[in-house]
């Protein structure tokens, strides 16, 4: 069976992380786009700042194409001997084309409006997480220009992270990804 890779995608602070975090007790294993970038920082010596991994991952984008934040992971989805992967952060069509290569890809896309995506950046602590309102629209902004509204325009499936409890949103996603397994 060919791999299924279930790329999260939608906006920041949608909740793309906490079912990512969630599922991998049900055996799936989970790539974060995020910290592929902030793993990349730490070996060129970069602080994990806001705005050193924006500029970052827009570095690695211009320099080896608007899929090379998917290129990172080919390692990881090679060596993954799960029948599913789950790649959190997924921000435009050319990482999808990247991901095709390696197995089925699915789009499950997040949504939360911008009030609930802010308050769960403000209580999430990275070290990128946006804690200004300005800092949060100049990164909402920054997603949107690489791409990002492709993906979840065009997912397979949706989740409105809304009035949703923790346990709820990582069920919901649960259930999808299950009805995507052949």
């Amino acid at each position: 069976m060919d791999k299924l890779i279930v790329c999260l995608t939608g906006m920041p602070g949608a909740g793309k992380s906490t079912i990512a975090e969630g599922l991998k007790s049900k055996g799936f294993d989970t790539i974060n786009m995020g910290n592929t970038v902030r793993e990349e920082a730490k070996r060129r010596n970069l602080e994990p700042s806001r705005s050193n991994l924006g500029k970052l991952m827009l570095d690695l984008r211009k320099k080896n194409g608007p899929g090379a934040v998917a290129e990172l992971i080919k390692p990881e989805i090679e060596s993954s001997t799960a029948k599913v992967i789950l790649v959190d952060g997924i921000r435009s069509d050319d990482e999808i084309q990247v991901l095709k290569k390696f197995g089925n890809v699915k789009l499950l896309a997040i949504h939360a409006s911008t009030d609930t995506r802010f308050g769960f950046l403000q209580k999430r602590g990275r070290s990128d997480d946006p804690q200004t309102k300005e800092h949060f629209e100049e990164r909402d902004n920054r997603e949107l220009g690489i791409g990002i509204s492709n993906p979840i325009a065009l997912s397979d499936d949706a989740i409105s992270n809304t009035g949703l409890t923790k346990e709820e949103l990582i069920e919901n996603a649960f259930k999808i990804i299950q009805s995507w397994i052949t």
